[in-house]
C-alpha cells in the first residue's frame, strides 16, 4: 500500500511541476534573454545527469575521459546528438582496449 501511495504522490508531484507553468503563464514569453534561457534548460539537465556518471561510474578513469573530450569537440562542431553520443561511445571503446 505504501508502494501504491509514493507513486501516486509522485506522479502528483510531477504533474504539478510540468502543468504549473502552462497554468500560470498564459501568455507568450516575450523576453529575448528568458527565450534564449529557456532553450538550453534541457541540455543542462542532460549534462547534469550523465556527466557525473560518465566520470565515476566506469572502470577506467581514462576512457571516460576520451569519451569526454571527443563529445564535447563534436557538440562544439555542432554535430547531432546521434554523432556525439556514438563518437563518444567509440572512443571510450578505443580507449578501452589500449588501457
Amino acid at each position: 500500500m505504501k508502494l501504491v501511495l509514493y507513486l501516486v504522490v509522485m506522479a502528483g508531484v510531477t504533474y504539478l511541476i510540468r502543468a504549473l507553468p502552462f497554468a500560470l503563464c498564459r501568455q507568450k514569453v516575450k523576453s529575448p534573454f528568458l527565450q534564449y534561457f529557456f532553450s538550453y534548460i534541457p541540455y543542462a539537465v542532460l549534462a547534469a545527469m550523465t556527466l557525473p556518471h560518465m566520470l565515476y561510474e566506469g572502470e577506467n578513469p581514462f576512457c571516460a575521459a576520451a569519451a569526454l573530450v571527443l563529445a564535447v569537440i563534436l557538440a562544439v562542431c555542432r554535430c547531432s546528438l546521434l554523432v556525439v553520443a556514438m563518437g563518444a561511445c567509440a572512443a571510450a571503446f578505443v580507449t578501452g582496449l589500449f588501457f
